[in-house]
């Protein structure tokens, strides 16, 4: 099994990015997927997930209206659109996969990338 994030970068506040995570090694259509992130010094936190349909999809409040999850069959992909980018958006972002049902805690994911890192400036 592999999750590979890529994407991450510099921007600035106000900007915009789109992560991407590529699966393999599972059926990806059997499984939800998911956005974490990890600031320096801060416990990993929940940002989005979406279930094996592509609906429904949930969001952390703090990036609800600026951050879009999408998942891309095909290609075994899932994206994370964000907007609006903040300072504390900064962080390592990490992408996470398990089967059934959607959940926003991270003990619950049976798969994790390594991760991809971007800092937005102010």
């Amino acid at each position: 099994v592999q999750l590979v994030e890529s994407g991450g970068g510099l921007v600035q506040a106000g900007g915009y990015l789109r992560l991407s995570c590529a699966a393999s090694g599972f059926i990806f259509d059997e499984y939800v997927m998911a956005w974490f992130r990890q600031a320096p010094e801060k416990e990993r936190e929940f940002v989005t997930t979406v279930s094996s349909s592509g609906r429904p999809t949930y969001y952390a409040d703090s990036v609800r209206g600026r951050f879009t999850i999408s998942r891309e069959y095909a290609k075994n992909t899932v994206y994370l659109q964000m907007n609006s980018l903040k300072p504390e958006d900064t962080a390592l972002y990490y992408c996470a996969a398990r089967p059934y049902s959607a959940s926003k805690h991270a003990t619950d994911y049976d798969y994790w990338g390594q991760g991809t890192q971007f800092t937005v400036s102010s």
